[in-house]
This record gives structure tokens, C-alpha cells and sequence, in this order.
């Protein structure tokens, strides 16, 4: 089991250098460009697509593009924590996934959003593109949670084997037949 949590703690950092690293240039090149990534039309699909569902106006796409940015370079830097929190844990102990959970699920609830204006306008490279983004983030949810019940599961080990048990106390345990 051990080895398979050092895979786990691997493949998590590995796809949180990848959200730092991608997500991060798409964020500067978006929040540097003066009209926020708009230029790129098949990639800023989603911002029209969801623009047009809104009614905005063009001040409201470019604020619109402006946000998506904005939450791209959030989840970017809530990656690079994350990976320093994993290296500094190395030094002093387990590190806190929760802040890369939180980030993971601003992943998935934007390459919802990006997938769908995709999927209408049949564009393949994009739907793969963020498809793979999608499976990225729900791959690096489930081995934190897999991290985390293997924790938890090492810790009340830990606690168990730490309290003594006396012989002569009353046990209270009940019947149970399918123990």
C-alpha cells in the first residue's frame, strides 16, 4: 500500500505542475493581451458562447474573458502551493491536499463551462483538449481522496496501537453477527 500512495503523491504532483505551468501562460497570455485572450476565437469559444447566453455586451465579454483569466491564474497558483506545500512536507511532515482540492474543483467546474460550447460547434481538438483537462482534475481528486483515507487509516492505526488496554475493564461491544 505504501508504494501505491508514493504513485499517488507522484501523479498528483505531476498533474499540479501541469495546471501550474498551462494553466498559468494561458492566464498571463490572456490577462496581458488587451482584449483578454479574445483574439484566439476558437479557443475563447466558451466566453462567447457563454456571453451570448447572458446578453452581454462587448465590455462584458472583455470582462467576462477578464474573469475566466482571473480564475485560470488562481488555479495555477493554488497548484504551485500545493507542490511546495508537497516539498516542504518532505521536510516536515504530511502535506494539506485541500488546497489543491479546492483548486480542482474550480478545474472541473471551468472545463465544464469550456467543454460544452465545444461540443456544439463540433470543434474535436478543442473537446479533447479539454477533455483531457477534465480527466486530469478528476484523476488528481481521486488519489487525494485516496491519499487521504490512506491517512486516515494509517493514523487511528497509529492511535490504536498507542492506548492500552486493560483486562480487567468491561468491554462494551455489542453482538453483531456479520463481523
Amino acid at each position: 500500500m505504501r508504494k501505491l500512495s508514493g504513485a499517488a503523491v507522484a501523479t498528483i504532483l505531476v498533474i499540479a505542475f501541469y495546471f501550474t505551468l498551462f494553466w498559468g501562460y494561458e492566464a498571463v497570455h490572456m490577462l496581458t493581451s488587451p482584449t483578454y485572450g479574445l483574439e484566439d476565437v476558437w479557443r475563447s469559444q466558451y466566453v462567447f458562447a457563454i456571453g451570448h447566453l447572458m446578453g452581454l455586451s462587448p465590455i462584458g465579454l472583455l470582462k467576462l474573458a477578464a474573469f475566466f483569466a482571473t480564475l485560470k491564474l488562481a488555479v495555477a497558483v493554488i497548484c504551485a502551493v500545493h507542490i511546495a506545500d508537497r516539498f516542504r512536507s518532505l521536510l516536515r511532515g504530511g502535506a494539506d491536499a485541500q488546497l489543491l482540492e479546492a483548486g480542482l474543483v474550480l478545474v472541473v467546474a471551468i472545463s465544464i463551462l469550456t467543454v460544452g460550447p465545444a461540443v456544439w460547434s463540433q470543434n474535436v481538438e478543442l473537446v479533447r483538449e479539454y477533455l483531457v483537462q477534465l480527466v486530469l482534475a478528476g484523476l488528481a481528486a481521486a488519489l487525494c481522496l485516496l491519499e487521504r483515507g490512506y491517512a486516515r487509516n494509517a493514523g487511528s492505526s497509529e492511535t490504536d496501537a498507542q492506548t492500552p488496554v486493560a483486562d480487567s475493564a468491561p468491554q462494551d461491544v455489542s453482538f453483531t453477527p456479520w463481523r
